[in-house]
């Protein structure tokens, strides 16, 4: 890949995390009732699902947030890619049948996809993140070396 095309690749593929980000969190925060009615029908204990309820659209906040400054970037990214799998994860073992409920507390178009498309939808968005990275982190590398 060229400088040029890898460069384009590596903002398209941050500014479309912080849309992700940005968009699932405003929506939950949006929603917040529904999140919380949403969390109660997991299979998650009443304590696990209160943290959730304030951790996981904070922490998607804070990692656009992360991502939108060149300095904290990395940090986004790497923030991104923690989220995405263990999203990716969680989706992956309600298609096996692990948990017995499985209602989504997803928020904004992902809540539209049935379980199979927002499986495919999160492991293309990890394909991105780990795009992102593997650029910035050779851009790193190629600074360090001027």
């Amino acid at each position: 890949m060229k400088v040029g095309s890898s460069k384009s690749a590596y903002h398209i593929g941050y500014l479309l995390l912080i849309i992700l980000w940005g968009t699932t969190a405003a929506s939950k925060l949006g929603n917040l009732n529904e999140f919380k009615t949403e969390l109660a029908k997991q299979v998650f204990s009443e304590n696990l699902a209160a943290f959730l309820l304030i951790a996981v659209p904070v922490s998607e906040l804070v990692t656009a947030a992360l991502l939108a400054f060149s300095k904290t970037r990395l940090y986004g990214i790497i923030a991104s890619l923690l989220l995405i799998i263990a999203f990716t994860i969680y989706i992956a073992l309600i298609l096996a049948g692990y948990f017995s409920k499985v209602p989504c507390s997803c928020g904004g178009v992902l809540k539209l996809l049935g379980w199979k498309s927002h499986l495919i939808f999160n492991v293309i968005f990890t394909a991105i993140t780990i795009t992102t990275l593997t650029i910035h982190l050779k851009q790193e590398v190629r600074d360090k070396e001027r």
